[in-house]
């Protein structure tokens, strides 16, 4: 297991440098204002989150999850008032005691690639957005997940005014390949958030990120609580970010009670 989360890390690491030096980025500020930014979905600030998520409670108590989501932010300009935001997130997830006692998997799941066409500027009212499409890539290894083709559509809205952020991230997706093995999917994500940013680039934020199964007519609620903070490494800016989850709601079978999360964000701001 930990040699395939440290071949994903490095990989992802490495792709991230070459990526930074291709790819236009914000521009180098403060260390509070690379904070903010962070909070931004859309920010046109390249970023590659190692993000480590711990959950039990499955099947009654008898199953335990982690998982890392490796998930690199690289902002593309394409014309002086529009930006891309390519958001990628790679799972790769091991399961104790899902097929059977003792049992022990670890493997890949989906890719789920967003793109979002956001303007470069706020609107007159302060207002920041994105929307583009959301593609599911079958890349699931060793029965994480379906491993099936997925699309559709996500979308980003938000404000910041004095150290808050505040919004939502949405998207629909729903599948398009091998329902004959699968079965069909249709899943909504909702992550509305709130967080502050102090001078001293400390974040703390609160979201919820929701997940309805049309198909099946089940709600997935956790509510996260983390603290994130900037520091340097070899003077290069790290947002090093550690808190807890709630389970307000999941399916039959579903995480149960209390989880946690520690994030790794490496940052390549331009100048």
């Amino acid at each position: 297991m930990f040699k395939t989360l440290l071949l994903s890390a490095t990989l992802s690491v490495l792709a991230g440098s070459a990526l930074a030096q291709m790819a236009p980025a914000a521009a180098g500020g403060t260390d509070d204002n690379l904070a903010k930014q962070l909070s931004n979905p859309v920010a046109a600030l390249i970023s590659v989150p190692f993000q480590y998520n711990y959950n039990d409670g499955y099947l009654d108590g008898k199953g335990v999850q982690s998982y890392i989501n490796i998930q690199p932010v690289i902002p593309f300009s394409i014309s002086d008032n529009w930006n891309l935001i390519s958001r990628t997130i790679l799972p790769v997830v091991n399961l104790q005691g899902f097929q059977g006692e003792g049992s022990n998997t670890t493997g890949f799941g989906n890719i789920t690639q967003s793109l979002f066409l956001s303007p470069k500027a706020p609107t007159k009212g302060g207002l920041i957005w994105g929307v583009g499409p959301v593609i599911q890539i079958p890349t699931s290894t060793n029965g994480i997940s379906p491993n099936q083709w997925g699309l559709g559509i996500t979308g980003v809205a938000l404000k910041q005014s004095k150290g808050w952020t505040i919004g939502a991230l949405v998207n629909q997706i729903w599948s398009v390949s091998r329902n004959d093995e699968y079965g069909e999917s249709s899943n909504a994500f909702l992550q509305p958030f709130i967080s502050f940013t102090t001078k001293k680039a400390t974040s703390f934020t609160l979201n919820t990120e929701s997940t309805y199964d049309w198909v099946n007519e089940e709600w997935s609620v956790p509510i996260n609580f983390t603290v994130g903070q900037i520091i340097k490494i070899d003077k290069h800016p790290v947002q090093i970010t550690g808190g807890v989850r709630y389970w307000a709601d999941s399916p039959d079978g579903g995480p149960q009670g209390w989880g946690a999360r520690a994030v790794v964000t490496y940052l390549f701001p331009k100048g």
